[in-house]
């Protein structure tokens, strides 16, 4: 080794060069390639202690001592890890590509990696305070920083190992704003026989944030598919435009994230608000982004274990199985997790009797009745028959199979051909075994075909590979933006989404004297300034007359005051369904449009569908459909359809609106009235962003 080098070649910019304590005056970088394969690493921290971030750090650096100069940097050692340690950056023979800094540090040595012209800054130390101030200087640098909090990075093509943990090459990328929990999806992965690609944990992103990283992943090659788990989105359509890259690419993005309970929900004035949880958010911004949503990091990892070994085109599922009662569970699981397990033809039934004894059942589930263990080929050929018969979209084997060569070696090689047999079947297959391991499991994921423990996870699997299959970005359609007063109460409500092409019915302005001119009867009577009305009484329904609304006039401003009250023609039209259609404004992910079983009961039935706004009319029907209580539109026990196309384009009025109005934080109808002539809504309102 030359004098003062430390591991690898010469690639480095050495500290003579011209430019050397130079601080550039560039903006900010956007290629993260300093992260890939840094052409050399300087771990500050570094440490012969096994308990500490810098032993991990500096032991995973030199394994691609290879490829790349690797320096440890402590000031109180001589040598770390077997190498010369220097005392601080400014000692070392050259400029590092890369810092990583595994132990908490000054802002001084950030700000001497900034001077010294270092490309890249891995901040792992935590609680820095003025870490926003320091990334700001890297930034101003044209410097990129991961961190501070994270747990490191991962590239297993490029050998860079700088992370807490152990991680296998493979084909998967791992994104992850936890650290821990990123590599407890790794390891989860792993017993799946699936390998990382690509491990980043972003920790607090002052710089370097999730969409840097997952548009980062769009052109590695490694990488086939995408694991994020996420807390904050940030820039939620910035998200959702990256992981539509990547499934452009053919990289599809699975997406865990936390928010289903009622602490993870933001307090809002309007029913939508209070309706819409953060889930129906992401899972609308998957939707529009090509996206699939795990509820686990362990459905994460199987999810991703299907789709990098096979593909499914749709959710039919054939079940064959050498026990009776586990064909069952498996049918009973499939059934609830939306995967269909038809009846088989007539036809496909007999050929698969052919092979099978008459105690054995040819429906779905195929049962093969202990005839398996006399001739193991009876599972290539019954699985192939399914595969190809048109009848099914994949072929679930569940039970002993994969046990026979474990438990009998003398069959082992008999279970191997097999499985090249169902390889060559042509069509999906899927395997539960009851072997966790072993030859057969072992050369079933090596042919492409997924094999899990239980039978819970397999199909939770399969569902997850059935989704990925018809997912696909939704472009979303763009509109002008427009400015505008947000009005208060009731009539300005009305007057903005009138304007915007929603249907009211005709009513008139009461102050003080009542009078109805040209409005028929009978009639509503509101106070215009409260919302929630029907909750403080502040509305009276089905008043004949004149006099009527002017006694119920005087008894509201008794009990609410004096204030500007709303006289409306009563919608009595005969089968009318309530909807509720709103929006709000997310946080992330921006204008979110809603609609829903609505009127007294919306709370009550939280029936809603949720869409980032703003929709065309496709999606708005697609969002109706979604709802429980679609079947009373199209008409329920004799009962007439409804105007549901109406609807649709009451959702897509709605959903411009609160896109083109940025002032506009809410708004909302209910209920929506609608019946066979269309859609009326009898009661808005707008919110306005505050200031």
């Amino acid at each position: 080794m030359a004098a003062g080098r430390q591991v690898g070649g010469d690639r480095g910019r050495h500290l003579g060069h011209p430019a050397a304590g130079h601080l550039p005056s560039v903006g900010p970088v956007v290629t993260l390639d300093v992260f890939r394969d840094p052409r050399s690493v300087a771990v500050v921290g570094a440490s012969d202690h096994p308990a500490k971030w810098g032993h991990w750090l500096g032991r995973g650096a030199l394994t691609g001592a290879h490829r790349r100069t690797v320096y440890m940097v402590n000031a109180k050692a001589d040598t770390v890890l077997g190498q010369p340690a220097y005392k601080r950056l400014g000692d070392l023979p050259e400029v590092p590509d890369l810092v990583v800094l595994a132990v908490p540090v000054t802002d001084s040595v950030v700000d001497e990696a900034i001077t010294l012209g270092v490309r890249g800054v891995l901040d792992i130390s935590a609680g820095r305070a003025s870490s926003k101030d320091v990334a700001a200087r890297v930034r101003a640098a044209g410097v990129r920083m991961i961190g501070p909090n994270c747990l490191g990075l991962y590239d297993g093509s490029a050998d860079l190992r700088l992370a807490w943990g152990t991680f296998t090459g493979g084909s998967l990328g791992i994104v992850s704003q936890s650290g821990q929990l990123g590599v407890e999806i790794a390891n989860l992965a792993a017993s799946l026989g699936v390998g990382v690609s690509r491990f980043v944990s972003v920790g607090d992103q002052v710089d370097v944030t999730v969409n840097d990283v997952l548009a980062d992943l769009v052109d590695h090659e490694p990488t086939r598919a995408v694991a994020l788990y996420a807390e904050d989105f940030g820039d939620g359509r910035a998200l959702i435009g990256a992981i539509a890259d990547l499934w452009a690419a053919g990289k599809p993005t699975l997406v865990l994230t936390v928010g289903a309970s009622a602490a993870g929900r933001e307090t809002a004035q309007s029913h939508t608000g209070a309706l819409t949880a953060p889930l129906d958010v992401v899972d609308a911004a998957c939707r529009a982004a090509g996206a699939i949503r795990v509820r686990t990091p362990a459905e994460l990892a199987s999810v991703a274990h299907f789709v990098l070994s096979t593909k499914v085109n749709g959710d039919r599922v054939a079940i064959l199985t050498d026990s009776g009662g586990q064909g069952a569970i498996a049918a009973d699981i499939a059934s609830a997790a939306d995967l269909q397990v038809p009846r088989l033809s007539e036809e496909l039934t007999a050929e698969i009797s052919r092979w099978l004894p008459e105690r054995a059942s040819s429906r779905n589930p195929v049962d093969l009745a202990g005839v398996g263990e006399q001739d193991l080929s009876v599972y290539s050929r019954i699985a192939t028959a399914l595969a190809t018969s048109g009848e099914i979209d994949a072929v679930l084997i569940t039970g002993y199979f994969g046990s026979y060569g474990v438990d009998i070696p003398q069959l082992c090689t008999r279970e191997l051909d097999v499985v090249q047999e169902l390889a060559a079947s042509g069509g999906t297959i899927v395997v539960h075994s009851m072997a966790a391991d072993g030859p057969t499991v072992d050369a079933l994921r090596a042919n492409g075909i997924p094999v899990f423990r239980d039978v819970d996870t397999t199909l939770v699997a399969l569902r997850g590979g059935a989704r990925a299959a018809r997912t696909e970005p939704r472009k979303i359609p763009e509109v002008s933006r427009l400015t505008g007063e947000v009005g208060s109460g009731y009539l300005a409500a009305r007057e903005l989404l009138a304007d915007a092409g929603v249907s009211f019915p005709p009513c008139a302005q009461v102050d003080g004297v009542v009078q109805i001119p040209g409005l028929q009867a009978p009639y509503v009577l509101k106070a215009d300034w409260l919302t929630h009305k029907t909750e403080v009484g502040a509305v009276v329904l089905g008043l004949p007359d004149e006099a009527a609304v002017a006694d119920a006039h005087g008894q509201l401003v008794a009990r609410l005051g004096a204030g500007r009250y709303v006289v409306e023609e009563m919608d009595v039209r005969p089968d009318a369904i309530e909807l509720i259609i709103g929006a709000h404004r997310d946080a992330s992910f921006g204008p979110v449009v809603m609609v829903g079983a609505g009127g007294v009961t919306t709370e009550l039935d939280r029936d809603t569908s949720v869409e980032l706004a703003p929709v065309d009319i496709e999606h708005a029907l697609a969002m109706v459909r979604r709802l429980r209580c679609a079947p009373l539109l199209d008409g329920w026990r004799g009962r007439p359809a409804v105007d549901v196309q109406g609807v649709a384009e009451v959702i897509v009025a709605v959903s411009e609106l609160i896109a083109a109005r940025e002032d506009i934080a809410e708004l909302e109808l209910n209920p929506v009235r609608v019946t066979a002539d269309g859609p009326l809504a009898v009661d808005a309102l707008v919110v306005g962003v505050k200031p």
